[in-house]
């Protein structure tokens, strides 16, 4: 998971920019849930049934173009929750921080349902742990799968994601952050690596 930054205008520039090192753009983030789909459909046989949880905050605005991108090739209107994890981390007793809690809008019980979760990017698997404990808070549904549009990998839990949008390999250090861009019509959306000497500066 990362913290989606807000809309940023037109753009950062000047030194900080340029040492971020773009690897999905708008178009890219919106070919690759366009993909995840279709790959959705197939592995589903009976789709009525799915129902999108969206791990805030970058998860949010990808399940809604993947619940849209569901729509247009199925004619689904396919559910779309967003569920914070934040109480359920198992790093908050050791970290001693206390993060503010993101909103939770499940709109219906996920009993029998196939969950779909949808994160922007995944690391060390222990917020996608974090999300299926939440989840439970709200039913049994028949099945879990999960979509991260970057799997950055360094696991520390055996966590496998049934979609990817992209593999990148990162270093430990580095941040990934779904970005939102704005000024036009809609933000934009972009990943973005950070270097491990920006995040320290």
């Amino acid at each position: 998971m990362s913290h989606a930054a807000p809309p940023t205008g037109s753009g950062e520039s000047g030194p900080q920019a340029a040492k971020l090192r773009s690897i999905l753009d708008d178009r890219g983030i919106r070919r690759a849930l366009a993909r995840i789909a279709h790959e959705i459909l197939e592995r589903n046989e009976e789709p009525e049934i799915l129902y999108l949880v969206a791990i805030p905050n970058g998860g949010v605005p990808l399940a809604r173009i993947l619940a849209n991108a569901l729509s247009e090739l199925a004619g689904l209107e396919v559910a779309v929750g967003v569920l914070d994890t934040t109480l359920y981390r198992d790093d908050l007793m050791i970290s001693g921080e206390r993060p503010p809690l993101r909103r939770t809008e499940m709109p219906s019980v996920v009993d029998e349902r196939v969950v779909v979760l949808v994160d922007d990017v995944v690391k060390t698997g222990r917020t996608i742990r974090a999300a299926m404990d939440a989840l439970m808070d709200f039913g049994r549904p028949r099945a879990v799968q999960v979509v991260g549009l970057v799997d950055r990998g360094h696991r520390e839990l055996p966590i496998k994601l049934d979609y990817v949008g992209k593999n990148v390999p990162t270093q430990v250090g580095e941040a990934v952050r779904l970005r939102r861009n704005g000024g036009g019509p809609e933000d934009l959306l972009e990943v973005v690596v950070i270097p491990a000497e920006e995040r320290v500066a």
